[in-house]
């Protein structure tokens, strides 16, 4: 698939690696839809540089976790654009809790985290596949996390969160196919603002990863849209963590 003239919507689009993406599509001639939650200025910003470079780009408001504003987002992007063909599923939130730490796991944290980064990646999932079906194609990425293979992470409720959205792009490539395809790109540590604060923990972990160097949002922004591109594939974790995982 080639992604010129194409549709994407990309959900927390406006900073770290979906800015990275929603650039990249527009570099690629995709006209983008920047979808954020609370951070409009960066989603206005992100906009505002794909605009100047005479792309096509629009910021959309709306909280993943709530599918009425999942389905408004997309019914506004339609109306403006008549149609999606591409979903980066981006939007993600963690909460920073040792692992050993049962207690701090409450139901608020467990519910918050599984209401974005897995409902939330159905409902747009689920809204857009109308209209992709309209065309009879569509390509949809899932962004998931090394978190969701080793069981480590921010904490024990988002590795568990994106455990199921690994699974969650296995089943929803089954009930999608033939005309949607749904794959999962899994990043290890990514230089974003996930790491401030952690910046000396963040130089100390690279020279411990095979390549000696931590992932900036571009590089997985350029797998993202690789796989958005590559039509004989669905169903598919794919991992870029500079060898952390091997």
């Amino acid at each position: 698939m080639k992604l010129k003239s194409k549709v994407g919507l990309v959900t927390g689009g406006g900073t770290g690696i979906g800015r990275a993406t929603s650039l990249m599509l527009a570099e690629r001639g995709a006209t983008v839809i920047v979808n954020y939650s609370r951070s409009q200025s960066d989603a206005e910003e992100t906009v505002q540089w794909i605009n100047d470079k005479g792309g096509r780009a629009i910021a959309i408001q709306a909280d993943v976790s709530q599918d009425k504003e999942v389905e408004t987002m997309v019914q506004t992007a339609v109306h403006k654009f008549g149609k999606i063909d591409l979903l980066v599923n981006n939007a993600s939130i963690t909460r920073h809790i040792p692992m050993d730490d049962l207690a701090s796991a409450t139901e608020e944290v467990w519910d918050n985290l599984f209401d974005v980064n897995v409902k939330g990646m159905f409902y747009c999932a689920r809204a857009v596949a109308p209209f992709m079906k309209k065309n009879n194609q569509g390509a949809n990425v899932n962004v998931g996390s090394i978190a969701g293979q080793t069981g480590l992470g921010s904490s024990l409720p988002y590795a568990v969160s994106k455990s199921a959205v690994h699974g969650l792009t296995k089943s929803l490539a089954r009930a999608l196919a033939p005309a949607i395809r749904v794959n999962c790109v899994v990043p290890g540590a990514v230089a974003t603002r996930w790491w401030d604060g952690k910046e000396e923990q963040m130089k100390r972990l690279a020279p411990h990863l095979l390549l000696q160097q931590i992932s900036t949002p571009r590089d997985i922004a350029q797998l993202i849209c690789a796989v958005l591109e590559q039509e004989a594939m669905t169903g598919q974790i794919i991992t870029v963590d500079s060898g952390q995982t091997l």
